[in-house]
């Protein structure tokens, strides 16, 4: 799990917006949509890994996954939100 102090102070490497933690209801649209082969991220890669946590941003448009306890900050890898059923 991300550290709280580090949540506190991570923003968005686009827009410098705040970041929280994704709920359960939407990794498991993510995964869903990971499994089905139709999820990918903004520079249009597949992403097929499982995803257990990942922070969104404030605006809800993107997921940043978290990786061994590091998010994964780039803006290339960021997961469109708009696009899963």
């Amino acid at each position: 799990m991300v550290d709280p102090e580090l949540l506190a102070i991570l923003v968005c490497p686009e827009t410098k917006q705040p970041l929280r933690l994704a709920d359960d209801a939407l990794l498991t649209r993510v995964n869903a949509a990971a499994e089905a082969g139709t999820l990918r991220n903004r520079a249009g890669e597949p992403v097929s890994e499982r995803i257990d946590e990942g922070l969104v941003r404030e605006d809800g448009r993107y997921l940043y996954a978290v990786r061994d306890e590091i998010p994964i900050m780039l803006i290339d890898e960021a997961i469109p939100l708009d696009t899963l059923p």
